[in-house]
């Protein structure tokens, strides 16, 4: 677990430090991943690649287990909606704990809202969980929010 946070720590530093030579924006914070099942909670780091194209790397925590997920997500204006924008993506997560690890597979559909005149990004999205293996499953009621910190 110390060795998993100390990736994620030097992830962030090295992200954040490389978002700044970028034309883009980088954000930081608080990722909810709720439904079916226990609640995941952990930090979440999202960076603009181009204008739309995303990336966001997301630790949760929850029901005794460790998540870490990387997501790509396409996203679009809504025309005269402000600062309010439909993604769509998908992504790999690993869910440790129990002795053992799983392999996710998460496609995500969201609106992401950028408020005018503050650093603040907030973002809900569906976000259904397919669990690929030996005993592979489907939940289709999982949901995401996110309250992140544009830098």
């Amino acid at each position: 677990m110390k060795k998993l946070f100390l990736l994620f720590t030097v992830g962030f530093l090295y992200f954040g430090n490389v978002a700044k030579a970028q034309t883009g924006s980088t954000s930081a914070g608080l990722s909810i991943d709720f439904g079916d099942g226990a609640t995941l909670v952990g930090p979440a780091l999202r960076h603009a690649f181009t204008r739309n194209d995303y990336g966001q790397a997301e630790l949760t925590f929850g029901g005794d287990r460790t998540y870490l997920g990387a997501f790509y997500q396409y996203q679009d204006r809504i025309r005269n909606a402000g600062g309010l924008n439909w993604y769509l993506g998908i992504g790999p997560q690993l869910g440790f704990g129990h002795g053992n690890t799983d392999f996710y597979i998460r496609p995500m559909a969201g609106l992401d809202y950028k408020l005018t005149g503050a650093p603040l990004d907030l973002s809900f999205d569906w976000r259904p969980a397919f669990l690929v293996g030996d005993n592979s499953d489907f939940t289709a009621a999982r949901f995401g929010l996110g309250f992140r910190f544009v830098f």
